[in-house]
């Protein structure tokens, strides 16, 4: 088996299209699911009550905000270390999605902090590396778009991707590494202390945001494709098709 044979445009753009239905339909169910057992199912929280049912959004998007950001950044040493053009795509395609978790993340987070912190915002050191994070994307997405020659600007952003990626053991270990109003983690390699039905809850709707971001992705690579390869035998004779 060639395991290269998608790495070009031309064919992974058919792969992206089949793909991309398939990963918003299990987004579709999964969060479903997920909301059913984080608003109807899991139980009440003993010390903050109703409103800790925001971490059934807040939480996956905060974990999605950062993987996003990591795997972008992959895409990015790629780019640099073996100037594909793939890749660069790729992490092109990837921003926008990483951006607007990142958004919901905090927004999120403001809307939980209000009634626990009693006031939606504090330069606390997770949320204002978190705010720093979203900036990063904001970045990336602009100095990628800066440049008449895209592949100077998948150049430029990929350097300041990869220089961001230190942001995110900073939003990992904020809390432990400073006294923040932010709680711990409740989910870690060394176990939980939630209920069984708030962490299922909170893993599915994980694993939708997941499958979104893969979908969204991947419609998106597909249109920044067809732009590159424009003047590409293969994309003239698609839109004649």
């Amino acid at each position: 088996m060639n395991w290269f044979y998608f790495s070009s445009p031309s064919t992974f753009y058919g792969l992206a299209g089949r793909l991309a239905p398939w990963f918003f339909a299990l987004a579709a169910v999964t969060a479903v699911w997920g909301l059913y057992l984080g608003l109807l199912v899991a139980p009440t929280d003993a010390q903050q009550g109703e409103v800790y049912r925001v971490i059934f959004i807040h939480v996956p998007t905060a974990w999605m905000s950062m993987f996003l950001y990591f795997v972008m950044a992959c895409y990015c040493g790629l780019t640099l270390v073996f100037n594909t053009r793939l890749s660069a795509m790729m992490a092109r395609a990837i921003a926008p999605t990483g951006a607007l978790f990142t958004a919901v993340a905090l927004w999120t987070g403001s809307f939980w902090g209000k009634p626990t912190w009693g006031t939606y915002w504090v330069w606390d050191a997770r949320l204002t590396s978190e705010l720093v994070l979203l900036f990063l994307y904001f970045g990336f997405i602009a100095l990628s778009n800066a440049f008449e020659d895209p592949r100077r600007g998948d150049r430029a952003a990929a350097l300041l991707a990869i220089i961001g990626v230190v942001n995110l053991p900073i939003i990992y270990f904020s809390v432990q590494w400073w006294n923040t109003l932010h709680q711990g983690s409740s989910v870690s390699f060394k176990g939980t202390s939630m209920h069984v039905t708030m962490l299922t809850g909170m893993l599915v709707m994980s694993f939708s945001a997941w499958f979104y971001a893969a979908g969204a992705a991947l419609v998106r690579v597909r249109s920044i494709i067809l732009e590159r390869e424009r003047r590409a035998q293969w994309v003239r004779e698609l839109k004649e098709g």
